[in-house]
């Protein structure tokens, strides 16, 4: 495959400085190690919050951080999505054959951001034994759910952000508040931040479907079996995103830079 290809590209050109490759790998594991020790010192002054114990918050951070690392991986290249309209690159890739998305997506991939889901790999192996669920084919097809699904919809706010940049031309940091402060949120279970903020993460931004509804199915802390396919649900998020994005190109106008 061509994309495989693009993947290989990367890879090697990211290679050739190996130390650097190394320290950025070894910044983002500490980075994220640092937001999980964050977690473990409050709960040794609180014990547990809204009910949830600590290896049960630490199942709920590993799936977003996990969702969110592959998202940011294969779909950071929407994040300098407005360097390549302000130089009027975008001119050159409309001329391709290809879709203009998927040349965007293989333009940056930064392999080394990857690093967040060995965190969350090794967050989560923690959690499984230590939280006490008994592990059914069931509730392991729902986590995995959680993680693919939270990579789907961090990668379609990714996709919004860059849609949004063909009427504004800069790119707008307001928007990080959804992408990588989603990520910081979903570090607990969005049900501690209030009825307001748990009804916006299901409703408008639906991080809440692939974190706290199927996570409250796994705990048993809920009656409604649907709530385990709240992540299928959630990829309904993607109608608005590639509509936006569509019409974005639509309306496209060449900076002539």
């Amino acid at each position: 495959m061509l994309y495989l290809r693009f993947l290989s590209m990367h890879l090697r050109a990211q290679m050739q400085y190996k130390s650097s490759f190394v320290m950025l790998l070894v910044s983002q594991f500490v980075m994220t190690m640092g937001a999980a020790a964050g977690v473990y010192f409050l709960y040794l002054q609180f014990g547990e919050i809204e009910g949830f114990a600590f290896p049960e918050v630490i199942l709920c951070f590993a799936v977003i951080l996990m969702g969110f690392s592959i998202a940011e991986c294969f779909f950071y290249g929407l994040d300098s999505f407005p360097a390549l309209l302000r130089r009027a690159e975008f001119d050159r890739v409309l001329c391709r054959p290809r879709g203009a998305l998927y040349q965007v997506l293989c333009s940056t991939v930064e392999i080394y951001r990857l690093a967040s889901l060995l965190q969350g790999i090794i967050m989560l192996a923690y959690a499984l034994p230590a939280s006490g669920v008994h592990w059914t084919p069931e509730r392991c097809a729902v986590l995995g759910g959680m993680v693919l699904g939270g990579a789907s919809i961090f990668a379609a706010l990714f996709l919004t952000y860059g849609a949004i940049c063909f009427f504004t031309t800069e790119g707008i940091e307001f928007f990080n508040i959804f992408t990588f402060g989603g990520r910081e949120f979903g570090r607990y279970p969005f049900s501690i931040y209030g009825k307001w903020a748990l009804r916006f993460f299901t409703f408008i931004v639906p991080l809440a479907c692939v974190q706290y509804y199927p996570l409250c199915y796994i705990l048993d802390r809920t009656p409604n079996p649907a709530w385990a396919l709240t992540p299928l649900a959630a990829q309904l998020f993607w109608l608005p995103a590639a509509s936006l994005w569509r019409l974005g190109i639509r309306r496209y106008r060449s900076t002539g830079s």
